[in-house]
């Protein structure tokens, strides 16, 4: 969400040749495609495209087994990794150019009603399971508490969500992000356009001149990331800052961030609001954006959260708990802010065994 903001200006000042020093030493991956990733640590590739309903073609990847020569270090699972219209790997459509601004008409609300749902289908077709785990950070919950609660064919697929940094009001955001909520919608659009967020090649251009510091590049983002996520570089491999910025952010609409930006003023979890009335019935059948109700959800679920997020704050996710009708497992790490759940290096330890441990007993 907000770190699509911070990250874009940060590769802004990227432009000079040479100005900062030396660059930093490159890893591979900072130049691979999803399936390129995949190969490069020794695992299975597949890749699939997923047409939604409304038209989107999104780059679905898959890695079906282990590392043959892993001997038990690997678990052994079938892994599917999903993606959302807009972003890199799913910038087709089959009626719009992402060179249009219609093609970039979307937010959370249709990754929740169109994207989720036909990447879960085609999954569950594929492999002939009738349920199959869902995982998802930060906005990947956002669409998971969504697509859940407002379609039950969907959720009777499900067998547990796992739900990492989970996202659905953001009423307890840091006073520098909540300030950017008042800034007029017309204002933001004038500024970003209404297509692409961040504007194109920012984070390219960034990483092909290489021309930042190590130390300026840890300093930058120790203070852009502590804005956003609560971020402590204590937990993070800097080593590999260029593969996270390669990666990170992947890109979606504008139209997303101001479905956020709507999101925080009104300390509601609701649809996107399109305007006016006679457009908000057009979207929703109903004058004003509906509210997502997330007991509705009955899919199991296991949640960790960090008590230094700023992005998934502790008290937002406190409010968050007692709506979760089938809740089996809750933990809080006092020390992890938004980020350590994707780059954080005892993230196994802290995490992922005890997924993999509710994965097992199943």
């Amino acid at each position: 969400m907000w770190l699509l903001f911070v990250t874009s200006v940060i590769a802004t000042f990227g432009g000079a040749h040479g100005l900062f020093g030396k660059p930093a030493p490159k890893n591979p991956e900072a130049n691979m495609n999803i399936s390129q990733m995949i190969t490069y640590w020794g695992y299975p590739s597949e890749e699939y495209e997923v047409i939604t309903e409304d038209g989107y073609v999104l780059g679905v990847y898959r890695i079906p087994y282990g590392r043959k020569i892993s001997e038990n270090i690997d678990a052994g699972y079938d892994v599917w990794l999903g993606n959302s219209r807009g972003n890199a790997w799913s910038k087709k459509n089959l009626y719009f150019s992402p060179g249009s601004a219609e093609f970039w008409h979307f937010g959370f609300d249709e990754m929740a009603k169109y994207d989720l749902p036909a990447t879960i289908d085609f999954i569950v077709q594929k492999t002939r399971q009738k349920k199959i785990h869902y995982v998802g950070h930060s906005q990947g919950t956002t669409i998971g508490f969504i697509a859940f609660s407002t379609n039950p064919t969907l959720a009777e697929k499900i067998k547990m969500f796992y739900a990492l940094a989970p996202v659905a009001t953001v009423i307890y955001l840091p006073i520098p992000l909540k300030a950017l909520t008042v800034i007029p919608e017309p204002i933001v659009k004038i500024i970003l356009g209404n297509k692409m967020f961040p504007p194109h090649n920012f984070l390219h251009q960034f990483l092909d001149h290489e021309v930042w510091s190590r130390e300026l590049i840890d300093h930058l983002w120790s203070n852009a990331l502590s804005l956003i996520g609560g971020f402590d570089i204590k937990n993070l491999n800097v080593s590999r800052f260029d593969v996270y910025l390669a990666h990170n952010p992947s890109g979606t609409s504008v139209q997303n961030m101001l479905h956020w930006i709507q999101v925080a003023r009104s300390a509601k979890f609701q649809a996107y609001n399109w305007g006016s009335p006679a457009m908000n019935m057009l979207h929703h059948n109903q004058r004003t954006p509906p509210e997502y109700d997330v007991s509705a959800m009955t899919v199991p679920i296991a949640v960790w959260n960090g008590g230094k997020d700023n992005l998934a704050d502790p008290k937002d996710v406190d409010m968050l708990l007692p709506k979760l009708s089938n809740l089996v497992y809750h933990k809080e790490i006092p020390y992890y802010n938004h980020f350590d759940f994707i780059w954080g290096m005892d993230a196994p330890q802290e995490i992922y065994d005890e997924m993999l441990s509710m994965l097992a007993k199943d």
